[in-house]
């Protein structure tokens, strides 16, 4: 069932889906003592038959599958063992991002336990770039590094490995990202790396249940089959590293579904009294000690504090903050990422601004892909920028910055547009270029920006439809059927995120009687309204309340999305309907 829409709030197209999944909703629910309403949107999420819905609800560790199970880990393990007993000299070479400073701690505090001679390089950004180059495995070398273990990076490190190879180091892999292939004839190759041992759930042969995990949770397995061999037990390597395991799934975008599910709803109760001093004081700082966190916290408050270090800075600072042992060390540091992560709102906000005022001034608007060129913009928010941008206009947006050697760009997609493929058609311009569907880096000389923007639009076959955003609706629910108990068994679908989306509810035929604004800066707002069938209730928005307005006051009556939830101020707690979209 779908309905059309001239768009949120009039700004954007939206096409609208009513969830039609069937089931026997009233059984379901009372089988398992839940609000048939909480079974449909369970059966919304393809979660399908009783073992499936049990597991769903109440999946615990006890769950979680055996690190063996990884391909290579059981390779991995004895020589690593080795290695460490003979203090042999291993440096962890991770990423810059929250996935690749939490894994780097992993693997760091894991061979630290062990006893091992170990020591850490985080690449940096603008310097490095991502993953292995000929520099840092030179530097390891030099360095009398005996053992190079990757994590967050190395499958696509054909090249580097095999030079640390013929430099006679040992090299392995623990990683998540696709594997590399060249393609002849239709038949793909794959190039595995030649690595002692390559551990990754997306190489073939590998017999692991679940392929979506982060490159935190492969280190965390690996510490758990270490840990193991040596007597220590693999539950205290998930004792030790749960919190890391699970602020990574979700600050990496994992979805949360199968196994992630369980590892961020038990690492986010866990963080809530962290071991950690470094997370504890992150969370200290952010004002969210004491508090229920959820995977909204991790995705939007305290992980783009740890991801700032490396976009304005260096990731080393947010892994000392993970290394510090007590809070008087971690809280200097914590708050300076605090600080960091300020700026970078407030830089990120005026790229935002600017990208907006290039597009309506050179009418960009009309063009199917939007390839904006920001000179003067930090190269490193060129990613969250597009994707601001690609929210407000649903269509695929490269941001084009100046760097030291010519322009680099980042690149955000829409769902019906895969990026990597339709940049390969004109790999021709770049330097160097990658990504997947949804996004995608580049470099190309100053001089190849006009034609790029002008083969992206010319080759784009995007229709208007496809630059629809889509809506899906759980459950069209009258107000008046939401009550607290409903609202609390919400708890029991959580984590929400990618993969596990907040449910959705509609209602239609809703009447605008009164709006008044909230706060300093008049981003939310309160709109008193009567439903079909009489009932006076309060809607609450956060986003352009004027552009609400004006749509809204076109309108008779209009059809809305919402959400409830719990909102408790000053001791009392209240139910809370927030708008979502307006049709």
């Amino acid at each position: 069932m779908e309905h059309h829409s001239a768009g949120r709030l009039g700004m954007k197209r939206e096409k609208w889906f009513v969830a039609a999944k069937k089931a026997d909703f009233e059984a379901i629910g009372k089988k398992f003592g839940i609000d048939p309403v909480i079974a449909r949107i369970i059966r919304n999420r393809d979660i399908e038959g009783e073992e499936a819905i049990r597991a769903y609800l109440y999946g615990t560790l006890d769950d979680l599958y055996d690190p063996a199970l990884l391909k290579g880990v059981p390779e991995a393990v004895p020589i690593l063992l080795e290695k460490i007993e003979s203090r042999a000299k291993i440096r962890v070479i991770g990423d810059y991002d929250i996935d690749g400073v939490m894994s780097t701690y992993i693997l760091w505090e894991g061979f630290r336990r062990l006893g091992a001679n170990v020591d850490t390089v985080i690449p940096h950004r603008i310097q490095d770039g991502y993953g292995l180059n000929d520099e840092l495995i030179r530097a390891a070398y030099d360095d009398g590094v005996d053992t190079i273990v990757t994590c967050d990076n190395g499958i696509a490190a054909y090249d580097q490995i095999a030079y640390a190879d013929r430099l006679g180091m040992t090299v392995i892999v623990t990683d998540h990202h696709e594997v590399p292939y060249e393609e002849t004839d239709g038949a793909r190759t794959y190039r595995i790396p030649p690595a002692a041992v390559v551990i990754d759930p997306k190489q073939e042969g590998c017999a692991y249940p679940f392929s979506g995990i982060c490159g935190a949770v492969v280190a965390m397995k690996l510490m758990q089959a270490l840990f193991e061999a040596a007597g220590f037990g693999s539950g205290s390597a998930l004792a030790a590293f749960l919190e890391m395991a699970a602020f990574a799934t979700v600050g990496d975008v994992m979805e949360l579904v199968d196994e992630n599910r369980i590892l961020v709803k038990y690492g986010l109760k866990k963080m809530t009294s962290s071991g950690n001093a470094g997370l504890s004081a992150l969370i200290e700082v952010c004002g969210m000690s004491g508090k229920t966190l959820s995977a909204y916290h991790i995705g939007f408050i305290l992980g783009p504090c740890l991801n700032a270090t490396g976009r304005l800075d260096t990731a080393k600072r947010a892994l000392a903050l993970l290394q510090c042992k007590t809070r008087e060390e971690a809280l200097p540091i914590a708050t300076d990422l605090l600080h960091l992560n300020e700026s970078r709102k407030e830089m990120t906000q005026r790229g935002v601004e600017r990208a907006q005022r290039l597009i309506e001034e050179q009418g960009l608007w009309e063009r199917k892909v939007l390839v904006l060129y920001l000179p003067d913009c930090h190269e490193s928010l060129a990613g969250i920028i597009a994707g601001r941008i690609r929210e407000k206009y649903e269509k695929p947006v490269f941001v084009l910055t100046d760097s030291e050697e010519g322009v680099k760009g980042s690149g955000r997609s829409i769902e019906s547009y895969s990026m990597y493929e339709e940049m390969s058609r004109c790999k021709d311009l770049f330097t160097k270029y990658g990504g997947h569907k949804m996004a995608a880096g580049l470099s190309l000389p100053k001089e190849n920006v006009a034609a790029f923007m002008e083969r992206m639009e010319a080759g784009c076959t995007l229709t208007e439809e496809d630059c629809t955003a889509k809506v899906h609706i759980d459950v069209p629910m009258p107000f008046s059927y939401v009550n607290q108990k409903l609202i609390e068994q919400f708890s029991l679908l959580e984590p929400f995120g990618n993969g596990n989306r907040k449910p959705l509810f509609a209602q239609k035929n809703v009447t605008l009687l009164g709006s008044r604004m909230l706060g300093k800066n008049g981003r939310a707002g309160k709109y008193t309204v009567f439903d079909e069938n009489g009932g006076r209730y309060e809607l609450t928005y956060f986003g352009e309340q004027e552009e609400l307005l004006a749509y809204w006051k076109q309108k008779e009556r209009v059809s809305v999305t919402y959400y409830p939830e719990l909102h408790t101020f000053r001791g009392r707690t209240e139910i809370q309907l927030i708008l979502q979209n307006v049709q």
